[in-house]
């Protein structure tokens, strides 16, 4: 004989987990609308607070990102943030814009390449590891892309600013977070460095996005030092 009590429990279990898909659900498509809408990364955070209440952000966005890794269009995660980009391997059927960054010069590659390994870095330092003078311009071309950044200002004698990537770096490379640069190795095989490398050769491990011990931040007097903001007048403060 069926107890009708254990119908009605069992009725309103499935009744209760089907309206729990359906806001799972409504919350993936709210999710996809706000990533897809906007023309930066989207963070964790914005999507919280757009989300109901008590909303698993980071399930619903890896549930996302596995349903379309096999589609031409995939969710990608660039420093924490999400965003819709291209599938890898069919980046060539794009038509590239006509304005797209310059290619560019193999300085400014040069010094690209030690700022993002060796961050937080000095002009002093970046100069120093080149064994050549790196002009103002170099640093500007980088700057204009988007790639480069002042990260804060060394705590030494003259208190150098200090240099870093930024989002739109990993996003351009496509690249999650610092620590997917490649390694010794994958730059071997991609002949990128030749064969007669120094026993004593390494590449360093980039540090991540947070102001080390002997950093201070940028502050608006040292922007208005390096002519990055016109100073302010009295009356503004």
């Amino acid at each position: 004989m069926i107890d009708p009590n254990s119908e009605e429990d069992f009725q309103g279990g499935f009744e209760d987990r089907s309206h729990e898909l359906q806001a799972e659900i409504e919350a993936e498509r709210i999710a996809e609308a706000l990533v897809f809408a906007s023309s930066q990364p989207v963070s964790e955070g914005f999507l919280a607070e757009r989300l109901p209440v008590k909303t698993d952000v980071r399930a619903i966005m890896l549930r996302l990102k596995e349903q379309y890794a096999p589609r031409g269009v995939n969710l990608v995660q660039v420093e924490g943030a999400w965003a819709f980009r291209t599938a890898a391997d069919l980046s060539f059927v794009i038509r590239r814009d006509d304005n797209e960054v310059k290619k560019l010069s193999r300085a400014a590659l040069e010094v690209l390449a030690i700022i993002a390994y060796h961050q937080p870095v000095t002009r002093a330092e970046i100069e120093d590891i080149r064994g050549v003078q790196t002009s103002r311009g170099t640093l500007d071309v980088l700057m204009e892309a988007g790639w480069v950044r002042f990260r804060g200002r060394r705590r030494t004698p003259g208190r150098p600013v200090t240099l870093g990537t930024t989002r739109d770096f990993l996003d351009h490379f496509g690249l999650e977070e610092l620590r997917d640069l490649p390694g010794l190795e994958e730059l071997k095989g991609a002949g990128l460095l030749s064969g007669r490398i120094p026993a004593n050769f390494n590449i360093p491990s980039p540090m991540n996005d947070e102001l080390t011990e002997d950093e201070d931040p940028i502050t608006q007097m040292d922007l208005e030092e390096l002519g990055l903001l016109a100073p302010r007048s009295a009356s503004e403060d």
